[in-house]
This record gives structure tokens, C-alpha cells and sequence, in this order.
């Protein structure tokens, strides 16, 4: 990526989303759920539901990354209503769907699968993918504009995290139940490659390289199968994130910084004012917005939230 050049090393963007809503998409998982009852409490379908935020994702993308040359989807026979053709699609040109299928050739016998896990470790196998891409999850927005330098440099990842001990080495976590959510995912990356702490990379868009993934996954096809196979999240699994990281961190292919330039929200527990003004003094000078599980989200903050990012992404 000499001199930052994007348009002689082009840049793609690729986001992975689901309808949960979908009615083929319940019965698809219906047959691999042990519990049936369980599909229908928030702690399942939160990882599954959505309010359409998609949208804003990828109008953020086309408004403050012009310099993003391909858009890619990657859904299980599903279509963003906003991308039928009935809603039209001319302003959205870039943008393409790209079904588990065409990502899991040659191993189709691990679909479906309900797990993020597995489809983000294959989506480097995008047909004519860029070297360089940058992995959206469906609540990450772009709520500024940015340039391809926040991404890469000299042609190289910028890690936005810190440094953290494993949790196995803090003291007071071992009297804790253990937790395998997103942070121990984390650490199984940083442990699979002889580390002896890990990348604590926060929510933010991940710029990643195909030829991390294509390389080690040549020599280690083992751990590319492992890490697919699994219908739902297992606490076996690392992150591919976390892994394409701490590669890059391990040959020195990859730059650092410590500003995350992030506004994340977690929850919607706070008072609606409080939203008002992160989003309209805290958003001013961030290039990054977060907001996970919104279809958790309170009524009132969702109506005023939703309406600013549209206005936002105008």
C-alpha cells in the first residue's frame, strides 16, 4: 500500500448480519436448539435480532469511507429489505451479498451454523476480496468522516486495544466462574500463538489483511476446521479478529494506536439525556459508534437514537 494509495491497493468493506425475525431463518436453527423454549427468550434471539441498523452501517461507510471500493454482506439466503428491488438500489452500487455458501465451499457440512465465530474465520475466502478489507460487525457506524490512513499505513493494520493479562494470571479472576465470552475468544488467539498476554482490541471497524488468514490457515488447516464447526459458540473457539491481530503483532507487520477514537454503548439503562448528549457532544470529535444490542433497546432511546443516525448519515 505505498504511500497509502488506495486506489492502486483498494480497500473493501465486509459486514456480517442476520434477521433473526426471519421465519425460515427460526425454523433453519429450530432442528440444532436442544431446547426449543429457549429460541424465544432475549438472551438467544439477541444474537440474532435486529431493528434494520444494517442500514446505517453501510450508509455511514459510503458517506465517510468513499474511499471503500466494495461493500460485502455475508448472510444465509436473507436480503436487507432496503436492497430489494422494489426499494431500488442505484445509491447502493457497492454493495453485494455474499450467501455462507460461496465462504464455506468445500465445507459445506458445517452449514448452517448460527455462529459468527465460524463465518467471520472464513470470510477472507470472499470471492475477489481485497488484500485489505475492513470487517463491520452490523452496530458498528462510521459517524465521521475518515481516510484510509485510519485503517492502514504503509499498507499495514492499525490496531486500536491495549495490552492485558490473561485472566488466568489476575489474581482475583480466579475465584470468579469463569466466563468464555468475547475476551476469553480473545486470549485463545493470543494462546494458540505462544503469547504470554494478549490484544484486548475494543469495538471498533477491524482492518484486516487476506493474506494473514491465507497464510496460516495453509500451514494450520486443522485449526481453520476446528473453528468452524461449531453450530453456536463454543468456549473452544478463539476470535479470527484476535488471531489476524496477534499474527500481524508477531511479525511485526502492524501499527499501534491507543486512541480509540470510540463512543460504544452497551446497554440503554442510562436516563435519555444522557444518550442526547454522548451522541451530540461526545460524537463530535469520535470517528467510531457502538451500539450493541439495540433490539434491546428501550423504546424512547431507540426512537431518538435511530432518527440521529439517519440524520447523521444524510
Amino acid at each position: 500500500m505505498t504511500k497509502d494509495n488506495h486506489k492502486e491497493h483498494p480497500i473493501d468493506a465486509v459486514i456480517l448480519w442476520v434477521d433473526g425475525n426471519d421465519e425460515k431463518h427460526k425454523e433453519k436453527i429450530r432442528p440444532y436448539v436442544k431446547d426449543t423454549k429457549t429460541i424465544g427468550t432475549k438472551k438467544f434471539r439477541t444474537r440474532f435480532d435486529q431493528v434494520n441498523e444494517i442500514k446505517f452501517t453501510i450508509d455511514s461507510i459510503i458517506k465517510y469511507a468513499s474511499f471503500i471500493r466494495n461493500i460485502y454482506i455475508v448472510t444465509d439466503e436473507q436480503t436487507p429489505y432496503f436492497l430489494t428491488k422494489e426499494n431500488g438500489t442505484n445509491e447502493y452500487k457497492k454493495v453485494s451479498i455474499i450467501d455462507h455458501k460461496d465462504i464455506f465451499t468445500g465445507y459445506e457440512q458445517f452449514l448452517p451454523t448460527f455462529n459468527c465465530r465460524p463465518i467471520e474465520t472464513c470470510i477472507y475466502r470472499i470471492p475477489n476480496l481485497a488484500e485489505h478489507f475492513v470487517y463491520f460487525n452490523d452496530d458498528f457506524f462510521l459517524i465521521n468522516e475518515t481516510k484510509p490512513t485510519d485503517f492502514y499505513k504503509n499498507g499495514l493494520p492499525v490496531l486500536r486495544g491495549k495490552w492485558q493479562k490473561f485472566d488466568k494470571d489476575i489474581f482475583y479472576k480466579k475465584f470468579k466462574k469463569v466466563r468464555y465470552g468475547h475476551k476469553a475468544a480473545q486470549q485463545k488467539a493470543a494462546q494458540l500463538l505462544g503469547f504470554k498476554r494478549y490484544y484486548n482490541f475494543r469495538h471498533t471497524p477491524h482492518p484486516m489483511r487476506k493474506s494473514t488468514f491465507e497464510n496460516y490457515f495453509k500451514e494450520n488447516k486443522e485449526v481453520f476446521v476446528e473453528n468452524i464447526r461449531y453450530k453456536f459458540r463454543d468456549k473452544a473457539q478463539f476470535t479470527p479478529q484476535g488471531l489476524a491481530n496477534h499474527i500481524e503483532i508477531k511479525n511485526g507487520t502492524c501499527m499501534f494506536k491507543s486512541d480509540l477514537q470510540l463512543m460504544y454503548f452497551r446497554s440503554y439503562k442510562k436516563p435519555l439525556f444522557w444518550y442526547k448528549y454522548k451522541l451530540n457532544t461526545k460524537g463530535k470529535r469520535k470517528l467510531f459508534l457502538g451500539l450493541q444490542s439495540l433490539d434491546l433497546c428501550p423504546p424512547p432511546i431507540l426512537n431518538y437514537i435511530l432518527p440521529w443516525l439517519e440524520k447523521r448519515m444524510k
